[in-house]
């Protein structure tokens, strides 16, 4: 489409929703006919909805759209979180879809892949999609959602910016109509975060949009397993490596090295010298951490749900704006993570011999979100660091260094599933989707480090694959996957300090329990917190029952 055809095209559908509007303000009753006005069949349209905050009403509007009207939609956006993100596919508004993360409806979406349904282009980082929408996958109309607007469209973002300004920037900058889900209308914003010339129409939802405490993890459900795990990749990367500047990714066993900083890593007389600079969303289990000193700064991808208050009250270690609030911004926390980051520290669904992992399994396409760029070795990297540096001579390269790549994985998962497989189902995926490459979270190259109960796998160490491939058998354990190796070889990788057990690492595994955790309930987090973290509902003890006496 020629830039003048583009102009007239988007006069014209501002012009229809202009007769659904005061200004730019559009009643929630009209938000899916305003819908109808402003998108077209064919068009490439994004709906905001990362991994914690979501642009609900719009996502209810668009799923009512009428099927007549408007489908065949390019659906192109970081998450699908909620059943209207799959309903627009089985309605017929949309046939088409590029994304990142899949969460609660990954199963929903692999029955619509393989039913024919829904036509996925690829499954992304959030890094690569933001990129795309800037260059060939740029959205026609973006669905946006803020805290608050004022009467002009000027928007305030509140603690969760996240995925807000990449996707109106890339809309509005390409001609594009970007419409904002509010919860209120305002004379006078606390500050400007998305400016009003690059939003189109704003609609006041009527009640507060969707946000989803991602990031909360409660102690009580850390397992001494957990802990293990824990104690072992402090012993053996964080205190080695001199670890610094790091992202950790969801999971109990990150929640425990953040719950045990203030306690078994401050014995290791490691406090200002490991873990101090984070790129990592407020999680709750880091308050002690916080508290205790160990951290100096915490750069954020999004806020979490019950955080708000804590965080707004330590501007000195979190990035708070004028107004009182966090600031957080996903597409710059990715590129911290990748680029100003030693480590990452994640996990994972399955494990395959070279070291390859995938969340994407059989049954269920989750997704990647930040993982492949939180885990991957920046090849632009040119600044040094001392963990840098030392992971790329044990790596065996004189010329750069490395970044550290751990994957945290017990052998088995909750439900019983190995963790280790020769083959990942990410290549029978491939096939039945048409990918023409699996979706391969993590490539194995990249990971520098396995750490399952049992032990820890220094893959930085191994030359040859066939050294990867039985370091990480012999982590293993008591698996199928673990009994194809010898034990005679798995203790020769011990000798060379390639496998670490608990105990080479001075750990004993008795001692290595709860006890260690500086927080072991949510109230000791609110407690730690001085009373500032307010667990949401879901995570807080039902309030006791007074007993009831029967009268005389």
């Amino acid at each position: 489409m020629s830039v003048t055809s583009q102009g007239t095209d988007r006069a014209a559908r501002l012009a229809r929703a202009a007769t659904l509007t005061d200004g730019k303000i559009c009643p929630p009753d009209r938000a899916t006919a305003l819908i109808e006005a402003v998108v077209m069949p064919g068009d490439r349209v994004t709906i905001e909805g990362d991994n914690q905050k979501q642009a609900d009403f719009l996502a209810a509007a668009l799923a009512k759209a009428d099927p007549t009207r408007l489908h065949d939609l390019h659906m192109v956006q970081s998450v699908l979180a909620l059943p209207d993100h799959l309903a627009v596919f089985e309605r017929g508004i949309a046939s088409r879809l590029d994304f990142a993360f899949a969460g609660p409806q990954s199963r929903k979406l692999a029955e619509l892949v393989t039913n024919g349904t829904v036509k996925v282009g690829a499954i992304h980082t959030y890094l690569e999609l933001y990129a795309r929408m800037l260059v060939d996958l740029t959205p026609r109309v973006a669905l946006i959602v803020a805290d608050k607007a004022d009467r002009d469209g000027n928007l305030y973002t509140g603690p969760n910016t996240e995925d807000t300004p990449t996707i109106a920037e890339a809309a509005s900058f390409r001609g594009g109509i970007v419409v904002a889900q509010v919860n209120e209308i305002v004379d006078r914003l606390p500050r400007v975060d998305i400016p009003c010339d690059w939003v189109d129409v704003v609609v006041p939802s009527p009640k507060p949009y969707a946000i989803e405490p991602l990031f909360t993890r409660d102690p009580a459900k850390v397992r001494d397993a957990n802990v293990l795990m824990a104690t072992m990749a402090i012993a053996a990367v964080y205190e080695p490596f001199q670890v610094q500047r790091l992202n950790h990714g969801i999971g109990y066993a990150t929640a425990a090295i953040e719950l045990i900083l203030p306690t078994y890593a401050a014995a290791r007389g490691l406090k200002g010298k490991v873990a101090s600079h984070f790129v990592l969303n407020p999680h709750p289990t880091l308050i002690p951490a916080v508290e205790a000193g160990f951290v100096d700064n915490v750069y954020c991808f999004g806020s979490e749900l019950g955080m708000e208050r804590y965080v707004a009250s330590r501007a000195n270690v979190f990035p708070v704006g004028a107004d009182g609030n966090l600031r957080s911004n996903r597409a710059l926390a990715q590129v911290a993570g990748q680029y100003a980051c030693d480590m990452f520290v994640g996990a994972t669904l399955q494990v395959d011999p070279q070291g390859n992992s995938s969340t994407a399994t059989k049954g269920r396409i989750t997704g990647f979100g930040g993982a492949p760029n939180m885990g991957a070795d920046a090849r632009g990297r040119r600044h040094d660091s001392p963990t840098w540096l030392r992971a790329g001579e044990e790596a065996g390269d004189p010329l750069r260094g490395r970044k550290l790549v751990v994957q945290m994985v017990q052998t088995q998962q909750p439900n019983g599933a190995p963790s280790f497989v020769e083959r990942l189902d990410a290549f029978d995926l491939a096939a039945s989707a048409g990918f023409a490459r699996p979706p391969v979270m993590v490539y194995g190259d990249d990971v520098t480090h396995v750490i399952t109960e049992k032990g820890v796998a220094n893959l930085l160490r191994c030359r040859l694959p066939a050294e990867r491939e039985a370091a990480l058998r012999a982590v293993a354990g008591d698996t199928e996957f673990g009994r194809r190796q010898s034990p005679e070889a798995s203790e020769d990788l011990r000798r060379r300090g390639i496998v670490m057990l608990p105990s080479d690492l001075g750990i004993d595994v008795r001692s290595a329990t709860r006890d260690l955790l500086a927080a072991r309930t949510i109230d000791d987090l609110v407690t730690a917190s001085g009373g500032l973290y307010v667990p949401p509902a879901k995570f807080r003890k039902p309030a006791a029952t007074p007993a009831t006496t029967n009268a005389a």
